[in-house]
């Protein structure tokens, strides 16, 4: 993942309804959720949901998938997995060197 990439994905869940909405369809897991419900458990009007929807859709964090009449929105999981990976695949690397330069001295 490149530092673009994940940096507009922080911005997008920099937003507090964003953030809200996007950890509703974590939990709701692979099977999403319809834009209904969750409208209701966020308890937003359905204008404000569809803009904070694009907005992580545009990030590649949400998937939407029409089923019919209904549209299923889901965690794109692959993306959070991509994205908690870059955030912790260098955790502690240069403590290393820090420590051997302390021995040293």
């Amino acid at each position: 993942m490149n530092i673009e990439i994940a940096a507009s994905q922080l911005e997008a869940l920099g937003n507090a309804t964003r953030l809200q909405v996007y950890r509703t369809l974590v939990r709701a897991g692979d099977a999403g959720l319809p834009v209904g419900r969750l409208q209701e458990k966020i308890g937003i009007a359905g204008s404000t949901l569809s803009h904070h929807l694009h907005r992580l859709i545009a990030v590649d964090l949400v998937k939407q998938e029409r089923q019919a009449t209904t549209l299923i929105c889901r965690a794109n999981y692959p993306a959070m997995n991509t994205l908690v990976g870059f955030l912790v695949d260098e955790c502690c690397v240069d403590e290393a060197c820090a420590t051997a330069k302390e021995s040293t001295a």
